[in-house]
């Protein structure tokens, strides 16, 4: 018989109805093909990006698109191509480009400005690259993670586009791995700065992130399991 342990089905790693969805707490969620976000009228960002993403992700060969543009599925005031121009911010990435080489239409979506966020140049292209960079690492050597990623938005360092968009002053980023006898996961928090220190010097708990956002992350789980998972600040199942 043929082997098709090893086959992946791309559609089965995408958050549609999922458990694993945070909740939103300033704005509402949209879903695309790869991954959904709560998106925020008034930070004109989303407070969260969610997906799966497994080695067929990572290990795909489509180039990147960077086609830049509005987000169809932003009800109002949408953010355009040009809405960072000049501002010294980059259009920064939550969920990276390098996660979505399945296919054109994962890496397009991930060109949508809902789901950019304005940071500083040295930060985007040098710790917070460093860590997506390991995100990656850790997908596969574990055959796939659950990742959500965003700003701080209750913590604000001024604005862009007269005003308009919110420049955060720190991001989050949680990986979660359901091992099937265990569930494990990693949380960080850093800066929009740029930085020389060490990824494991950003490690925080979840219980820490979701006091900063208002944001549930991991509410479906049993109590015990949830409490236990987010008041954890253990490295050791994480490859450094």
């Amino acid at each position: 018989a043929k082997d098709t342990t090893t086959t992946v089905n791309p559609q089965s790693t995408i958050l549609t109805s999922t458990s694993l969805i945070p909740t939103t707490s300033r704005g509402y969620l949209i879903q695309h093909t790869y991954f959904s976000l709560s998106y925020s009228e008034t930070n004109r960002q989303a407070e969260w990006v969610a997906y799966n993403l497994t080695p067929a992700f990572i290990n795909g060969l489509q180039d990147r698109t960077d086609d830049f543009r509005i987000d169809p599925k932003v009800k109002n005031n949408p953010v355009g191509s040009g809405d960072y121009s000049g501002s010294g911010y980059d259009r920064g990435h939550l969920c990276p480009a390098a996660d979505m080489k399945l296919n054109k239409t994962s890496m397009s979506e991930t060109f949508y400005m809902s789901n950019m966020s304005p940071q500083e140049p040295m930060f985007n292209r040098g710790i917070w690259e460093l860590l997506e960079s390991k995100v990656r690492t850790w997908a596969n050597e574990k055959n796939g993670v659950y990742v959500v990623t965003g700003p701080i938005l209750r913590n604000i360092c001024g604005t862009i586009n007269n005003g308009t968009i919110s420049v955060p002053c720190s991001y989050y980023k949680i990986v979660f791995k359901d091992n099937g006898t265990e569930k494990i996961a990693i949380a960080l928090i850093l800066n929009n700065q740029g930085s020389s220190s060490s990824l494991k010097s950003f490690v925080t708990s979840i219980d820490n992130i979701e006091a900063l956002t208002g944001i549930d992350f991991f509410s479906s789980l049993s109590d015990d399991i949830e409490n236990k998972l987010e008041s954890s600040t253990n490295t050791s199942s994480w490859s450094w």
